[in-house]
Order: C-alpha cells, then structure tokens, then sequence
C-alpha cells in the first residue's frame, strides 16, 4: 500500500556524497552566491537573485502552497566534501500525486553529477511517498539538464509548455 501525496514532507535526505536539506530562510544568503552567476540564467531566465530577494521568496516557499491540495517540497543540496550548499532541489506535488520536479546547481559544481545524484534522491523520496508521476520542464538546448531528467527515469515527451519540453516518468 503507497502513501497519500499529503503525507510527503520535506525531510533530510541523504545520498552518498549529499545532504538534502528542508530550505530555510537563512540559506539566503549563501544561495545567492551559489546563484550569482549570470549565465546559470541561460536556460532558467531571469537574473541573480539577490539575498534579500531570496529571503523573500524562501518565506513565501516555508510557508507552504496556498492551495490545499498541493504541496511544495524545497530543499537546498549540501555538498557534504565541501561542507557547502551548491543548488536546490523542488517538487511542487499535486493530490492526483503527480510531481513537477526541478533543479539547480550553481555553475562551479556543474558537470559532477550533483545534480543527477539530487534529482534521484528527491525522486525516490516521493515516489516512496505515492507519488506515481514525475514531470520536468526542459528547455529544448539545455542537454545538460535533459541528461538529469534521463538519469532520474524522465523520458521526453512530444508536449510543450512554455517553450520546453515536458518530460515525464509514470509508475503505474
């Protein structure tokens, strides 16, 4: 027997060279750092977020969606060797236990495999938990992060939103 969606919580996940930790308004500042650099916005849009500007939304996102049948799972990926935060990880989970995933790591970091090892944590924490369909929004010249969706069980679909690609992975 699976588990309720609702019952997912955003807890401390840990994979072999990883910490996933619930966010917190103080993890602000170092993330800004972590997203300071202009051309991680390639593919994501927007600009650096400042601190101020991430304290903002790291309170809109612990407070929890407004809608009562969605939840909002956040967290920020440790790199444990470096004893520093280097992305995040997000699940925005719907009561038809469908997840829409999505990930970041800082352009220092990138091309190690934190990324993948992240996605996949977080995924099998939700699927543990009754999710049965995972979705990412990919960005038709980001292989980078077609590569993670692949590695995490995601197979591209012919469906588009918003100029990406739907990548989706059913467990039925």
């Amino acid at each position: 027997m699976t588990t309720r969606p609702e019952s997912i919580t955003t807890q401390t996940l840990r994979s072999p060279r990883l910490t996933l930790l619930p966010l917190s308004v103080a993890h602000a500042a170092e993330m800004a750092g972590v997203l300071g650099d202009p051309g991680l916005h390639t593919f994501i849009g927007g600009t650096p977020p400042t601190a101020p500007e991430l304290r903002a939304r790291y309170e809109r996102q612990t407070a929890g969606s407004p809608d009562s049948g969605v939840t909002w799972c956040n967290w920020v990926v440790r790199l444990d060797g470096e004893s520093r935060l280097v992305g995040t990880v997000q699940a925005t989970v719907h009561d038809a236990a469908i997840a829409e995933i999505a990930w970041v790591v800082g352009t220092p970091w990138q091309g190690r495999g934190i990324a993948t090892e992240a996605v996949r944590e977080m995924s099998g924490h939700l699927l543990a938990h009754g999710v049965r369909t995972l979705v990412a929004h990919i960005h038709p010249d980001h292989a980078a992060s077609a590569a993670v969706a692949t590695a995490a069980g995601l197979t591209p679909t012919d469906e588009w939103q918003d100029g990406e690609v739907r990548f989706r992975r059913d467990t039925l």
